[in-house]
């Protein structure tokens, strides 16, 4: 076991190059299942999640070829394996492999999904989209078994907007008979990345990025080229390390577009920001931060997964700030540890109230998932002294050579291995 070492107080500047999107990859690897040729998805993010769904191909039978940031796989031999537990659980969104074996062979058995604890994940809105379609789903010991004599196409109203849930339903329908209209869809970057390699490998989809999705089901799909979309959790990340200590920051293969909402409120404290139609340029300015408040919502609203890593800049923000989590209620976790390196910051329900400016203090401090990680992080930049983050599992789930990308801007940043007594003091706490 490692820990993350980081001296803070480092202005950084430089270039740094956001990997392929981790949400996109974790529903992407398992499309490939409906293809009946090899397909090949270019750019992947190096991340444990892409190492285990590879494990889960290849136990299926699959083919699997990940040179640098490119997977092949050949789907060709797969067979329906039940995967009840084992790697699947270590997968927040090993869900997808439900959709795409119901999709493929009629039938799966997948165990419940692992990953970050934010509280409850709920499926019900998948499994309703799956016995619209003509499934028969139990939930037998912590497995969900999925079984289906045919598919046929069916109307499906999403009562809560869910990006899994529209993506597995369409995983599931793109192979079935007839057509399948999702109402209430979710319209993230990722979901379109998805329906665009299934339109590659031959499925009709329209309206991907709305709120209705129209699937007119094929009897077979083929191998494709695919490249994966930035990862604009990963981009906003460094967006947000700009703002915080950043003395004039690159931001490389970005998507703009994805992330308005982040842009928009990191020019309302007064940060600097030019974007391109690749690159955002991002500068932290001499003037104080301005306090702002943010409320996550589904997208094209402030994205959830950036709302832990923002709590931490809002720290040096002038004044006081209101954070809201409409998404997910337990996603605070990291502010107890924010605690413990000097911040003022109080908690009440689904809001977190932080009032500024506070120096930060480096501590001794740990990741409860891989958000909250991010968060740890920017806290041990901007903090002075030594900050020593532990958690690292969860954070290598969703950031591809962070200590890299880091010291390339100019950060003091390394990986040391825990001692015995330090991994009995993590096994204890």
């Amino acid at each position: 076991m490692e820990k993350l070492m980081i001296a803070g107080g480092d202005l950084l500047k430089g270039t740094v190059r956001v990997s392929g999107a981790k949400n996109s990859a974790v529903a992407l690897i398992p499309a490939t299942i409906l293809a009946d040729s090899p397909v090949t998805i270019e750019g992947l993010p190096d991340i444990s999640d892409v190492e285990i769904l590879k494990g889960l191909l290849e136990e299926i039978g699959g083919k699997v070829d990940l040179r640098n940031d490119d997977m092949t796989v050949d789907p060709s031999s797969m067979i329906s394996m039940p995967l009840p537990n084992g790697k699947v659980k270590m997968l927040r969104a090993s869900y997808y492999l439900m959709g795409a074996m119901l999709g493929r062979f009629k039938k799966a058995v997948i165990g419940l999904p692992g990953g970050c604890h934010l509280g409850p994940r709920p499926i019900d809105q998948h499994i309703k989209g799956f016995q619209a379609l003509g499934a028969s789903v139990t939930n037998e010991q912590g497995a969900i078994y999925l079984r289906a004599d045919e598919l046929r196409g069916a109307r499906i109203y999403l009562d809560v907007v869910s990006v899994g849930a529209t993506i597995n339903i369409m995983l599931a329908a793109v192979r079935a008979k007839g057509r399948t209209i999702i109402e209430n869809a979710a319209k993230e970057p990722e979901i379109i990345d998805v329906a665009t390699l299934l339109t590659n490998m031959g499925a009709n989809i329209k309206g991907a990025g709305t709120d209705i999705i129209r699937i007119d089901g094929v009897d077979s799909l083929h191998g494709c080229h695919h490249t994966i979309i930035p990862d604009r959790i990963e981009a906003g990340t460094y967006m947000i390390i700009g703002a915080a200590v950043g003395g004039g920051v690159l931001i490389d293969n970005v998507i703009p577009q994805h992330l308005e909402s982040l842009i928009a409120k990191l020019r309302e404290m007064g940060v600097r920001i030019e974007s391109g139609d690749d690159q955002v340029f991002i500068e932290r300015g001499p003037n104080p931060l301005k306090a702002v408040d943010i409320k996550t919502l589904v997208y094209p609203g402030f994205a959830t997964d950036l709302q832990q890593p923002f709590t931490t800049l809002l720290t040096n923000a002038t004044g006081s700030c209101v954070v809201t989590d409409t998404i997910y209620g337990a996603r605070f976790k990291h502010i107890d540890e924010l605690r413990r390196m000097n911040a003022d910051i109080k908690v009440e329900g689904r809001t977190a109230i932080i009032n500024g400016p506070v120096q930060l203090q480096g501590a001794k401090v740990k990741a409860s998932d891989l958000r909250a990680g991010a968060a740890l992080v920017i806290a041990g930049l901007m903090a002075e002294g030594i900050t020593e983050v532990t958690g690292l599992e969860h954070i290598d789930r969703g950031y591809s050579h962070l200590v890299e990308k880091l010291t390339g801007l100019g950060a003091t940043v390394w990986r040391e291995s825990m001692t015995k007594e330090e991994l009995e003091q993590l096994k204890s706490t």
